[in-house]
């Protein structure tokens, strides 16, 4: 048997449990397609960073793009279910406002590699992470966007509803987007830049 034969059976993991196995996987394949690109990432890259053959992955994935999916998916739900709460809250709506959006910056910034491929990721390099987006997201943004709406209804707001909605969530994108993508620059407390860029849009789209 060859070194890296040996090395290979050496590091296969034993099973476990299928739910624990496929969360291993889909974090493995953040870190990859992040790294890699989706076109660069490979099954095999993947199955190598959680010590099992392609064949068994295959056991749990049928391809990488199931994979993006489940990734883009899952975050997906974990902000739609943060959501749901604030929604439901009984808070006027511009305070709920401000709560979704600032929960949308938080969670960018606790899972900067599924952000990157739910809200970074070119539309041709992965048409898979996109189809996601469209199923999941799109109901997403219309929760913010009812709450916008109710802002408005409330003459709360000063621009016309949709440019309003469009325009904070553009600003948080921003702020995470450019923080996870640019760690070199010399950043204030992100904290402080998050607070200080939402003070200035809801100042600038509420009346007093």
């Amino acid at each position: 048997m060859t070194d890296t034969a040996a090395s290979s059976v050496r590091t296969r993991k034993p099973k476990g449990e299928g739910h624990s196995r496929r969360a291993e996987i889909l974090a493995a394949a953040e870190r990859i397609f992040v790294e890699h690109g989706y076109e660069g990432a490979t099954i095999r890259k993947i199955a190598d960073e959680v010590g099992l053959s392609s064949t068994a992955l295959y056991m749990h994935f049928a391809d990488k793009g199931e994979i993006l999916q489940e990734i883009c998916r899952g975050a997906f739900e974990t902000l739609t279910e943060a959501t749901g709460h604030i929604v439901a809250d009984q808070a006027p709506p511009e305070q709920r406002l401000r709560s979704m959006i600032e929960g949308y910056v938080r969670f960018g910034f606790e899972n900067p590699n599924a952000y990157r491929l739910v809200y970074m990721t070119r539309p041709l390099e992965a048409r898979d992470a996109q189809t996601a987006a469209q199923e999941v997201g799109l109901s997403l943004f219309a929760a913010f966007q009812q709450v916008v709406d109710e802002t408005a209804a409330a003459g709360r707001l000063r621009a016309e509803p949709r440019a309003a909605a469009q325009a904070l969530w553009a600003g948080g994108h921003g702020v995470v987007s450019l923080m996870i993508t640019k760690p070199y620059f010399d950043w204030v407390d992100r904290e402080q830049l998050t607070r200080t860029l939402l003070d200035a849009l809801f100042d600038g789209l509420l009346t007093p």
